[in-house]
């Protein structure tokens, strides 16, 4: 496999190749501002050249072919299917194709360990992929070639229990919490998507909050499913007053947020909101996703009832696994119900050839969140710097209070960062285009990732984006661990390209 650190896909040639370059990465290169328009735009020009994808946007093609097979099999004219790890899964996805306006629809076995196959009339595919991007509970591409016997099934279940037992108690060591109360998802979004359902089913008919302007799924996953959401982009001080206004007005299921914020790097002020909360509703769950700032740096226990991470980004590092966390506060009021609720659901697990992967991927984790943080603090420092550069967003700078009151007494700020150069519209694609760095979307690899973050998650709503801060020209970084002074070799020599 190519060392991404030293040759990185940045170039046109890159196009469609995964990140990393195996079959197993989970990112896809593109390497020119053109070619993330194309993808937006759905340019066959551009798309035919995908031989990967983020595996919850794009069916890889192990994921292609297992579908397919499924079709085969269980689908009879005018059906289509889609397979999940389990039928919990499959049902899920015929329950919103059905809330979606496509009733009927059915779930079969499979017929390789617990795979299930959802099917449902062909006018119903795009809402099944939509559960399938949102929900997150998707058959893994190891999976997938071991169902079709194209990959080495070679990991016997004993060693993926073994495997998901050293992840849960790395993470509890790491958490300061219990490993009963480390529960594993097969992406990230799962681990919310499951949370979510969590709080939708013990606190029925509840809206729920998200803070700050989030990773884009996350807030979707509030809007589509339960009783929706309440959204304060936090743009002004001022909705922290509309916030206390509103858990006043009516109890919530849940307060979202994430810390640091991607892309934007906030960080909400826990001290003003925990007082809020303890003159209103003490009673409300906080959620909080630490994935940008990992549980090296941050303790998000301090505040959180709940904490999800997509171990895809830095805990795995290389890009070739997906997984996801959930970790309950065994101090939290609610611990009870939530443990129990989550243990009697059992249905949150790794694939165990994803699980070892995952497991190995993960064993210098704090070694590597170190040089990662170290870089993207000393890049972001030298781009604000930077005469060509119009704004930096870091954590160091845009975490304010809440960032330091989480902040682990050695803890650094984690891998991303974003900034907009001046000029933007005229000046990004010409920069980007010439930036040796590996460019595609993801993040938290061990080498840097580098994205026009608000046209590929919010092309269709960028008025609207720019409205919670995302400029729609922001450029994401996420550092690697390259030498430092390469790093910003890189940046340097791209500037000077216009």
């Amino acid at each position: 496999m190519t060392d991404h650190l030293t040759h990185p896909l940045w170039q046109e040639q890159d196009l469609g190749t995964p990140i990393p370059d195996s079959e197993l990465g989970v990112s896809v290169c593109l390497p020119l501002w053109r070619h993330v328009i194309g993808y937006e735009e759905k340019d066959p020009a551009v798309i035919s050249r995908f031989r990967s994808g983020y595996p919850r946007f794009f069916c890889v093609p192990a994921v292609t072919a297992l579908f397919e097979m499924a079709e085969k099999k269980c689908a009879r004219a005018g059906e289509r299917c889609l397979v999940f790890p389990r039928a919990t899964h499959a049902g899920r996805c015929l329950a919103f194709t059905r809330a979606s306006g496509f009733p009927g629809g059915r779930v079969e076995a499979f017929g390789f360990e617990q795979l299930a196959v959802a099917i449902f009339d062909a006018d119903a595919y795009d809402a099944a992929r939509r559960f399938w991007r949102f929900g997150g509970e998707i058959v893994s591409t190891r999976q997938a070639l071991a169902a079709l016997g194209l990959g080495a099934d070679d990991v016997t279940p004993d060693q993926g229990a073994a495997a998901q037992r050293a992840v849960r108690e790395r993470l509890a060591a790491l958490s300061g919490q219990h490993v009963d109360d480390v529960f594993l998802f097969p992406t990230g979004m799962a681990a919310t998507f499951a949370v979510h359902r969590m709080l939708s089913t013990l606190l029925p008919a509840r809206k729920t909050a998200q803070l700050d302007f989030p990773y884009v799924d996350v807030l979707k996953v509030q809007q589509l499913f339960g009783a929706g959401a309440h959204f304060f982009p936090l743009t002004t001080a001022a909705e922290y007053d509309d916030l206390a206004a509103l858990l006043h007005q009516e109890p919530l299921a849940g307060i979202f947020c994430e810390a640091p914020s991607n892309p934007l790097l906030r960080c909400i002020d826990f001290e003003r909101l925990k007082k809020n909360l303890r003159e209103t509703r003490p009673d409300t769950p906080l959620i909080v996703d630490d994935t940008i700032a990992t549980v090296v740096n941050v303790d998000a226990f301090k505040v959180a009832d709940v904490v999800t991470t997509s171990l895809t980004k830095a805990f795995s590092g290389a890009g070739d696994v997906m997984a996801g966390s959930v970790i309950l506060n065994s101090n939290s009021p609610h611990h009870t119900a939530f443990s129990s609720f989550l243990a009697a659901h059992a249905d949150h697990e790794l694939w165990r050839g994803d699980a070892v992967a995952l497991e190995k991927n993960s064993r210098d984790f704090v070694q590597r969140v170190a040089v990662m943080s170290r870089n993207s603090i000393a890049l972001a420092d030298h781009l604000r710097a930077h005469p060509k550069v119009a704004r930096v967003w870091h954590s160091t700078t845009e975490g304010g209070p809440g960032y330091r009151h989480i902040q682990r007494p050695e803890g650094g700020h984690g891998c991303l960062f974003s900034f907009v150069l001046k000029d933007a519209a005229k000046t990004s694609p010409p920069f980007y285009d010439a930036l040796r760095i590996t460019k595609g979307p993801s993040l938290g690899t061990n080498f840097s990732l580098v994205c026009p973050y608000t046209l590929l998650a919010h092309y269709d709503e960028l008025d609207w984006a720019e409205s919670c801060g995302a400029h729609r020209h922001l450029i994401r970084v996420s550092t690697g661990l390259e030498p430092l002074a390469d790093l910003i070799s890189r940046f340097d020599e791209a500037l000077k390209k216009y």
